[in-house]
């Protein structure tokens, strides 16, 4: 029993002083987490070990064929820690690694980036940055074979720190669209508009403060990984982008204006395919300094007639047909004087000619007459259309469009007149285009898309559809009717320098004079807003130049050719919008077909893809080809023995080569196009090397 109990003494003796050291422990790690811990963190910081942020490499922007608009590109910092390397690998490759060095970055000489080097290492420095200019990933391959750089981080002290740099492949192209995001979060167009998606998750590491204020990681297993962010693909089509934008550039510096914007739409799904927007600089040159499209709001001029031309047959039965009389050009509106383009007037025109020449004086007459004692009947037409709210696009800073309301401080006699001609009003160019485009979408106002799908690598995380705004803006009727008077603009009124014998245009041109001080000035807003082709629209597009120099200054002169030059360029690119050729081409394909032999797989593809009639032969290889009514029938060949020489008449030079070549004969040709004649007849005996001749025609 005494031995037991000695046990049982020395066992709780032992749990005891177990117990009471590890509630010590407890309170020493409670003092120093809550009691010393500033004490500890203010000496951690005087060793200079420090958590810092990993930030996560963004998301890239993509177009709407994949091509890249933005992208995080990896350069890096070249580092060294020169007391890591033996004596030996120094002594022996430090004269060769300071050449090289000099050569690469040219900021010191050789024997300054040694003496440099040799002082780190004797003062003991472990963390030398060589040079402030980084590199790339092809550069820091080739400097990693460079003496004392080869033996690795752990051998050579090399570090090539990672640093993460946005680059734009396109450059210049949509670059304010793409946009940018600063070191205070703020930003413009898609890179700060999609933030959110794009910047990821930052991570943590450990980091040691060096001197000359670099950091160095310090790689203890607590790091915790960032995560990517995700990607954005857009609805911008590099190529239309390219030649809105040149077409947009090449006419400010022909009118030496202020500043210009350019927008295409696709007009069933509202997405943009183009979005130029160009600042005139100090230095005279053009560069895109603020989205006009989307935040510059300013009074639209003339192309908002068609608005009050849509509030005026919705309230009436007029007809575009009927007349009003517009005198000699010059009308007065209670104490304000209201004058036409052309001097002298034009008398008693049609409600079409009005639009189709733009008579200021005609459309406020018709306004004035019909909505005059009753202006918030047209105000209330103008917000069911949906151009008093924002259109809510993905990109932020979109502008708020301003109509006067009756009984307010904006508000006075004359407001209904000049709001009906594009004055006292605001609006944004993209407003103006979505507007213009519901029209061109038998009155359906979609809402402008610039973003289709957020994704991370090929899986969607979310997808934008194409959201409608306004089912109907007007009746059917009315539709009619503006549409005949938007197509009559460019067939005959003030658009028809843009009228071509190819495709058909609607649009509107547009000039209002600019309000400065509260008085308005001889300087323009010159716009014009249009759809193409008319008959059947595809495309939407709104170009909008300020303040042009010279004797062109109106919408028709500046921004009407712009227009006209984007949509040609579209229109020679995209086959959808042509015309369907005429049946009879496609009846006589077999007769004009330039073929007269090849390999038959290859011939039965063109066949199919032109649509031509054609025997079935599955068992041939070479045939000749022999139509038959309206229908290609094939004819073996009989080049299928190498013993002989075949029969390459009527074959392209391409396949002639193969059968030749492959019989080993030395082939020569003169000429162009396909095998007329050959100098050896076909059938006889292939002899090694022997010279047959081809003549192509």
């Amino acid at each position: 029993m005494n031995i037991r109990n000695s046990i049982l003494v020395r066992v709780r003796l032992a749990f005891l002083l177990i117990f009471f050291f590890a509630l010590a422990i407890l309170a020493k790690v409670a003092r120093i987490q809550y009691i010393d811990g500033d004490k500890w963190m203010q000496m951690s910081r005087k060793m200079g070990l420090q958590y810092r942020t990993l930030e996560a490499v963004r998301g890239n922007i993509y177009s709407d064929n994949g091509s890249l608009l933005a992208t995080s590109l990896p350069f890096y910092r070249v580092v060294i820690d020169p007391t890591i390397a033996d004596r030996e690998l120094f002594n022996n490759n430090i004269d060769s690694l300071s050449t090289l060095l000099s050569r690469r970055f040219g900021i010191l000489g050789p024997q300054d980036y040694k003496r440099r080097i040799q002082n780190a290492r004797l003062s003991g420095k472990r963390y030398l940055v060589l040079s402030r200019k980084k590199v790339d990933h092809l550069e820091k391959k080739k400097m990693a074979e460079w003496p004392i750089f080869r033996e690795g981080r752990y051998k050579g002290g090399v570090i090539f720190e990672q640093v993460d740099e946005r680059y734009k492949p396109f450059t210049f192209l949509a670059a304010r669209t793409v946009g940018f995001v600063n070191e205070n979060e703020r930003g413009a167009g898609l890179e700060y508009s999609f933030n959110q998606y794009l910047t990821g998750k930052d991570g943590k590491g450990l980091y040691q403060k060096m001197s000359g204020g670099y950091w160095k990681p310090v790689y203890n297993g607590t790091e915790i990984r960032p995560q990517e962010g995700l990607d954005v693909e857009t609805t911008l089509d590099v190529n239309l982008q390219d030649v809105t934008q040149a077409s947009l550039l090449s006419a400010l510096y022909t009118h030496d204006a202020d500043f210009g914007c350019a927008v295409v739409m696709e007009v069933q799904t509202g997405e943009i395919k183009a979005m130029a927007n160009l600042t005139k600089m100090k230095n005279g040159k053009y560069g895109e300094m603020y989205n006009y499209a989307v935040g510059g709001l300013t009074e639209p001029g003339s192309t908002f007639k068609l608005a009050s031309m849509i509030a005026l047959f919705e309230d009436t039965r007029l007809n575009i047909n009927d007349t009003i009389d517009t005198g000699k050009g010059v009308y007065r509106f209670y104490d304000k004087t209201m004058r036409d383009h052309k001097y002298g007037g034009y008398g008693k025109i049609s409600i079409l000619d009005a639009f189709r020449y733009s008579s200021n004086i005609a459309v406020s007459k018709l306004i004035d007459h019909q909505f005059g004692l009753k202006p918030e009947r047209y105000v209330n037409y103008l917000q069911d259309m949906g151009l008093a709210d924002r259109l809510g696009f993905q990109l932020a800073g979109e502008g708020k469009p301003f109509i006067p309301k009756p009984g307010t401080k904006d508000w006075n006699g004359v407001a209904l007149p000049w709001m009906s001609i594009g004055y006292n009003i605001k609006m944004t160019p993209l407003q103006t285009l979505a507007f213009y485009n519901a029209v061109a979408n038998n009155g359906k106002m979609i809402q402008p898309i610039i973003v289709r799908k957020i994704k991370k690598a090929d899986h969607v995380v979310e997808a934008f559809a194409p959201v409608v705004l306004n089912k109907k803006i007007c009746s059917d009727e009315t539709l009619a009717k503006v549409r005949t008077m938007l197509e009559s603009v460019v067939e005959s009124g003030t658009a028809k320098n843009i009228k071509n014998d190819y495709y058909s245009i609607a649009g509107k041109t547009g000039t209002a004079q600019k309000l400065v001080n509260g008085a308005y000035t001889r300087t323009y807003y010159t716009s014009f807003a249009g759809y193409f082709p008319a008959n059947n629209p595809k495309y939407s597009c709104v170009v909008i130049i300020d303040n042009p120099k010279g004797s062109q200054k109106y919408g028709s002169d500046v921004a009407a050719p712009v227009f006209k030059n984007i949509a040609d360029k579209i229109y020679a690119t995209d086959l959808s919008i042509h015309a369907p050729l005429p049946a009879q081409f496609a009846r006589n394909a077999p007769d004009s077909l330039n073929i007269a032999a090849g390999n038959y797989d290859d011939l039965r593809t063109i066949c199919q893809e032109l649509d031509i009639p054609t025997e079935t032969e599955e068992t041939l290889e070479w045939v000749k080809v022999n139509v038959q009514q309206q229908t290609v029938a094939w004819q073996d060949n009989g080049n299928a023995s190498l013993e002989f020489v075949p029969d390459v008449t009527g074959m392209s030079l391409r396949d002639a080569l193969f059968l030749l070549e492959n019989r080993s004969l030395e082939v020569a040709y003169k000429g162009a196009g396909r095998v007329q004649s050959q100098s050896l007849e076909a059938g006889s005996k292939t002899v090694k090397g022997k010279r047959i001749i081809l003549t192509l025609g």
